[in-house]
């Protein structure tokens, strides 16, 4: 489904995790983070145990440059996906955090 399909089922009242999600991904698929963690944020208050959310939702904060934001998404994602045994999630999840901590330095000057 395009974005504007997505952008007019949720001004129709049509709000859910899955469909902030799929908003969340198309805004970042086109590029434009901030919007995306908007929609990713809201997905994860809808359902905080949806691990996959939380995975995109460090990425969209990363692209945005809030590495700390990112941080703090995947480390709560690892926590959510070990819960739930989504090994998948939580072995992506920890290599996008060992390539922020090895990035660091680099990210937090151009961050700020």
């Amino acid at each position: 489904m395009d974005i504007e399909t997505l952008e007019r089922m949720l001004a129709a009242g049509k709000d859910s995790a899955l469909l902030r999600f799929g908003l969340g991904k198309s805004w970042l698929d086109a590029g434009d983070p901030v919007r995306a963690a908007t929609h990713l944020g809201r997905c994860v208050v809808l359902d905080p145990d949806y691990s996959a959310a939380w995975k995109l939702l460090g990425k969209a904060w990363l692209a945005g440059g809030q590495p700390q934001a990112a941080r703090e998404a995947w480390q709560r994602g690892l926590s959510v996906a070990g819960s739930k045994g989504d090994q998948q999630a939580c072995k992506e999840m920890q290599v996008f955090l060992r390539r922020l901590d090895r990035d660091s330095p680099a990210l937090l000057a151009k961050a700020g």
